[in-house]
């Protein structure tokens, strides 16, 4: 068990960055493995996410190409691409950062991220009230 310091500091910080995505993956951890739930608020957001040197956008950028080179996680890449808006990148920003992977991860990899940014640019604009 994590200590209760260290969970809180990760909720908040998971909070600030993810909002109501990031709770919504807890939530759907709690039924089969609560303990992994607390070890990513806990480790990823309480320690990682706290660490010096890099601010917020930084450290989603990274995550954004990290996610994308790894392949598969696309329900995780959609958690992190909703938390790269939350905390003020652009789309163009995140667009720019996968086409930078291109050289590096190959045009397969790229598609699948740009294709799930596109769906979640596309959910915003359906979501946004209309003038």
């Amino acid at each position: 068990m994590l200590n209760e310091a260290l969970l809180q500091r990760g909720l908040t910080t998971l909070n600030h960055i993810d909002g109501e995505q990031g709770e919504a993956v807890m939530r759907a951890l709690e039924d089969i493995s609560p303990d992994l739930g607390q070890y990513i608020i806990g480790f990823a957001f309480g320690e990682i996410y706290n660490r010096p040197h890099l601010d917020l956008q930084q450290r989603e950028l990274i995550t954004l190409a990290a996610l994308a080179a790894q392949g598969g996680c696309e329900k995780q890449l959609r958690v992190h691409i909703y938390a790269a808006l939350n905390v003020g990148l652009s789309r163009e920003q995140i667009i720019e950062t996968f086409i930078h992977c291109i050289c590096y991860l190959g045009f397969p990899k790229v598609l699948n991220a740009i294709f799930v940014a596109k769906e979640i640019f596309n959910n915003q604009c359906e979501n946004q009230p209309h003038l």
